[in-house]
């Protein structure tokens, strides 16, 4: 029987994973907040690179949850060139006064790893690098967590000769890996959600990648979250209506305050997608 750690406020306790029966469509659209983080620093870039200093990550969570964010993204920017994730102090924190699911990524390279973020608050993990270096640490990690703790972080970037190629590092190294045959890979050996980040499109504003989006939700039965690249309130419905992404995460937008979680729900309900709601 498969246990896996969660956090309830300050006290961690035993529970039994959930069953993997999502299917896109049955769920309310998840608006979330996705906060990248080097050093003490909350940054953002333009194709994860460029970074520049937004503030403290811990004001902006707080805010974003405030504002009825259903989760919080959590990824050390650089953590893969130290192999090392080191928001262990800050999840810690944040777990005190936020209360949504909290997921945390970036340098995570063994369960080990995983059971430390576990126990100072995070939800759930997202591993990218060292999940195309040790493939079978998605199912050891989905086998002692259980697969609705194991994210898989896509970084993918648009090849030439068509299709997307999965990077690893940042989006710094080429993996060869073709992003929708690994989606596929990934959601087999365990992985129960797919973070999906358009390199090509982070940070321009110019909106998601629908067509990638849409691909690797049509290929895979969990839920799929969009990252990068959205602008205007319109590219939100559009990579749900078009490209069946069952999430958002937002960060240029709500960092250089152009919008906010509510703007972003209401938006979407105007134009009849369901989306979660909370108690702010």
């Amino acid at each position: 029987m498969h246990l896996i750690y969660l956090k309830k406020r300050r006290f961690v306790k035993l529970y039994r994973p959930l069953p993997l029966c999502y299917h896109h469509g049955m769920s309310r659209i998840r608006v979330i907040a996705r906060l990248d983080i080097k050093g003490p620093n909350l940054i953002k870039g333009i194709h994860l690179e460029g970074l520049r200093v937004i503030g403290d990550p811990y004001e902006y969570a707080k805010k974003y949850y405030q504002q009825g964010a259903d989760e919080l993204i959590y990824m050390d920017s650089v953590a893969s060139l130290y192999n090392r994730n080191n928001l262990t102090q800050f999840v810690e924190k944040a777990a005190k006064g936020i209360f949504v699911p909290m997921t945390v990524g970036g340098g995570v390279r063994s369960v080990d790893d995983a059971m430390t973020l576990f126990l100072v608050g995070a939800d759930k993990v997202a591993i990218n690098t060292a999940a195309v270096a040790n493939k079978q640490l998605i199912s050891d990690m989905a086998n002692r967590f259980g697969s609705q703790a194991m994210v898989l972080s896509i970084e993918a970037k648009s090849k030439t000769s068509g299709g997307w190629e999965a990077m690893t590092d940042n989006g710094r190294e080429h993996t060869g890996l073709d992003v929708v045959e690994w989606a596929k890979e990934a959601v087999s050996l365990g992985a129960g959600e797919i973070l999906l980040t358009s390199i090509d499109q982070e940070g321009t504003q110019k909106g998601f990648n629908v067509d990638l989006v849409r691909a690797v939700a049509k290929a895979v039965p969990v839920p799929v979250i969009a990252s990068g690249g959205m602008g205007t309130l319109a590219h939100a419905s559009d990579v749900v209506e078009k490209g069946a992404a069952d999430a958002i995460a937002v960060a240029h937008m709500l960092h250089y305050n152009k919008t906010t979680i509510g703007a972003v729900k209401d938006h979407l309900a105007q134009g009849h997608i369901e989306v979660s709601r909370r108690a702010a």
